[in-house]
């Protein structure tokens, strides 16, 4: 039975909206929203345990929910005000969904590659660049992104938007820079870091065995921590007049020079 909800104060959805403004709230619960019909298949390809549907039946019909639900999926109709109040995106589909986070923990994380290519960002603060760098990394089937000292909530709002889903089907996993050296390590895992200091250009290196290529932000690059555990520096030779760019199309850049040596490879 699908139950109705036509008022913006109703208790239930000042609770939904505190999970789409407040990182708090999405931590303390395990729930977080999801905008979108491509976004929430890919939440559920990628594993996600949904929790409930909310669909506004002027743009999403009863009928389009089964794709979603089953019977163990609360729904629930809502009026125009309740879904505008509850979007987040100006233009929309009609339909989100309560979700249950995922665990992100190193120790949890399954390389299925023998030679895994993986992406790590340090401490990236930007939603957009991070979405950014979640869809290239699907892009190119990277086996595993990392995000060292984390400083942005994962189900952000605008990082679930800016990825157009890919949130949910990159394999992640967060963690100190301490742990995440430590677990390369441990795995024989080579590490390049993108760095200005005693570095040599990016494609000048073998990215073909275990690969794992490291980003930091645009304002401070790498932390010294990674520079020291490199097995090489490697650098974008800039052409302008700027050092720097994009961390998102740097990252871009590196994965795929890594995955066209490794197609060549085969």
């Amino acid at each position: 039975m699908i139950k109705k909800i036509s008022s913006t104060q109703n208790s239930y959805i000042k609770e939904l909206v505190l999970l789409k403004e407040k990182s708090r709230a999405r931590k303390k619960s395990g729930l977080f929203l999801i905008e979108g019909a491509r976004e929430i298949g890919l939440a559920l390809k990628g594993g996600y345990n949904l929790d409930t549907i909310i669909f506004y039946p002027e743009l999403f019909s009863e009928a389009q929910i089964n794709q979603f639900a089953d019977g163990s999926i609360n729904c629930i109709e809502v009026s125009k005000d309740v879904y505008q109040k509850l979007a987040h995106r100006d233009t929309t589909e009609g339909v989100l969904a309560v979700a249950k986070h995922k665990e992100h923990a190193l120790e949890s994380v399954v390389l299925h590659s023998e030679n895994p290519l993986i992406l790590i960002a340090e401490a990236p603060e930007k939603p957009g660049n991070i979405g950014a760098i979640l869809r290239t990394a699907d892009a190119a089937n990277v086996d595993l992104v990392i995000i060292a000292n984390p400083k942005t909530d994962l189900y952000n709002p605008n990082i679930i938007r800016s990825s157009v889903g890919c949130v949910f089907t990159n394999q992640i996993a967060m963690g100190s820079t301490e742990d995440i050296i430590t677990f390369l390590k441990e795995k024989q895992i080579h590490i390049y870091c993108a760095a200005l200091q005693a570095s040599v250009d990016y494609h000048t290196q073998d990215y073909t065995k275990s690969t794992a290529l490291i980003v930091g932000t645009e304002a401070t690059g790498l932390s010294q921590e990674w520079r020291d555990a490199a097995t090489q520096n490697i650098i974008i030779p800039m052409r302008g007049e700027i050092d720097s760019m994009n961390v998102s199309v740097a990252a871009g850049i590196l994965i795929f020079e890594a995955v066209r040596q490794r197609l060549m490879s085969n």
